[in-house]
């Protein structure tokens, strides 16, 4: 068995739609070609969205498709104390901090920034000291904790111009190859919140190590997050998977296939007697 170890990781807050079924079967096809591992992880950090029964209906639709996967299955809200260890270890490198903006006062703030409204935060521009941080936290106000992409430079040094990562699909411009890491892309990114305590940046980092990923392959939509994981691979001693990013599928009016805009779910196609062999036509996987 060669060295190649994938997964499909969804988010069990709805049924499964066309997108789906092609991301999964992109991955679950490659590592077969490659005589490799195939596992399936079930990301539901977002306990208000995310349901025991859309978890149950997705493992029966891919089941239908035609997948298999290894046992046991890993559900991410069994494990927020892992992504609490691996919080408390950036946390002791000094590079995420308690942000406690609300998303007005973001908004705000960014749109103070020198050059004008920014698309995304980069922290502040003096640190709030840690008698204010105990008031608010006494007074029971929300927070965020930020990665601190000023910090993670500062700790880096010259490592941060060689950040890099593999890319043998294609990001959504035609990136491909070697890729340099531009975390500034996201700014400083929410790591973890108060009410739940990790973020899909620090989860996924987190578990493609912890279940030795070699082989990160998912839709273009999540290509600008990699230079995230790469930052995080990178502070914490990981090790970088290759990454192979594809196509989304899109409806007639040039949209992607998403549960919030109603794309037909493989349920429905199911119901309306589709076969399997239709769908994986359908997504042009023969």
């Amino acid at each position: 068995m060669s060295d190649f170890v994938t997964r499909f990781a969804p988010s069990p807050s709805g049924l499964l739609h066309l997108g789906h079924a092609f991301s999964a079967l992109f991955a679950f096809s490659a590592s077969q070609n490659a005589g490799g591992r195939f596992i399936l992880r079930i990301e539901d950090i977002d306990t208000t969205r995310c349901r025991a029964e859309f978890e149950h209906t997705m493992m029966d639709d891919l089941r239908w498709l035609g997948l298999k996967w290894e046992a046991p299955v890993r559900r991410q809200s069994e494990h927020f104390d892992d992504y609490a260890h691996m919080l408390e270890r950036l946390r002791a490198l000094g590079v995420v901090y308690r942000c406690f903006h609300t998303r007005r006062a973001l908004i705000d703030e960014m749109a103070r920034a020198p050059h004008g409204q920014t698309e995304v935060y980069t922290g502040p521009a003096t640190p709030m000291n840690t008698d204010e941080q105990a008031l608010r936290i006494a007074k029971g106000e929300a927070f965020a904790w930020r990665l601190s992409l000023r910090a993670a430079r500062e700790m880096l040094g010259q490592d941060w111009e060689t950040l890099c990562f593999t890319e043998q699909g294609q990001g959504p411009k035609g990136e491909h190859g070697t890729i340099r890491a531009r975390p500034e892309k996201l700014g400083d990114v929410v790591l973890a919140r108060k009410d739940i305590g990790t973020s899909y940046h620090l989860a996924v980092t987190h578990d493609d190590a912890a279940q030795g990923i070699t082989h990160v392959l998912r839709g273009q939509d999540l290509f600008e997050s990699t230079h995230i994981h790469v930052l995080l691979q990178a502070l914490l001693g990981l090790p970088t998977p290759v990454y192979r990013h594809h196509g989304l599928i899109r409806d007639a009016t040039g949209q992607r296939l998403a549960t919030r805009n109603h794309a037909a779910s493989l349920q429905s196609l199911r119901a309306a007697g589709k076969t399997p062999k239709e769908v994986l036509a359908m997504v042009k996987l023969k």
